[in-house]
């Protein structure tokens, strides 16, 4: 049986891709590996990602893979070149970062329909990282759902989901995006009211991640 292992920054990325692996590859074993310190120190710090933290995401990596892990989904969005020093360091299986799929799927179907991107996340630093993973000739425009991750964090799904609507909504009324992107697993759930309120095509992470992976390992 195919194992996997999910490694988070957040703890509101756990149950999303725990529910999007059950409904689309229930046959796969799941573990959950959380470092809540990650997101907090990032967020702490102006440089950015640095070598210690590149050390404590292969210090996760090695453990993941120690346990039987065929495959390693990262599940927060701002700690891009850790994930590459994991992917360089365990190359023999698929290391995945959370947004890559994503991205690639908006890419195409932005420039299928000849349309900027816009890029919602609720957690700063995904904004200074993420958009330069895109391709160059893809236009991204940004919006941070300022207020959202507290609103979570204090058990408000409903105040969560409004604001990322209505950042969503700003992108598409204002900087002509008619893609949205939804940058982090735990934004997955305010999909259908983001849908709603802005009557374009919506991305998840976390679904095209799922979708990704799997087609890897079959």
């Amino acid at each position: 049986m195919t194992r996997i292992a999910l490694i988070h920054a957040l703890a509101h990325s756990i149950a999303p891709v725990n529910d999007a692996l059950a409904r689309a590859w229930p046959e796969a074993t799941r573990m959950n590996l959380l470092d809540d310190s990650l997101s907090a120190d990032l967020a702490a710090s102006a440089a950015g990602p640095d070598d210690a933290m590149t050390r404590r995401f292969i210090a996760l990596a090695d453990y993941a893979v120690g346990t039987g892990a065929q495959a390693i989904l990262f599940t927060c969005s701002a700690f891009g070149p850790c994930i590459d020093a994991v992917k360089r360091r365990h190359a023999s299986i698929p290391v995945l970062k959370p947004n890559e799929a994503m991205v690639d799927e908006a890419a195409a179907l932005a420039a299928t329909r000849g349309t900027r991107i816009g890029l919602v996340a609720t957690f700063g630093p995904t904004l200074r990282s993420m958009p330069a993973e895109f391709p160059a000739h893809v236009e991204v425009r940004t919006a941070l759902a300022d207020g959202a991750l507290a609103a979570l964090d204090r058990g408000d799904a409903e105040r969560h989901d409004a604001l990322a609507a209505q950042a969503a909504q700003h992108l598409v009324e204002r900087e002509g995006c008619g893609v949205i992107a939804l940058a982090q697993f735990s934004l997955a759930r305010a999909r259908p009211r983001v849908e709603a309120a802005c009557g374009v095509p919506v991305l998840t992470t976390v679904d095209s991640a799922v979708r990704a992976l799997r087609a890897r390992l079959h």
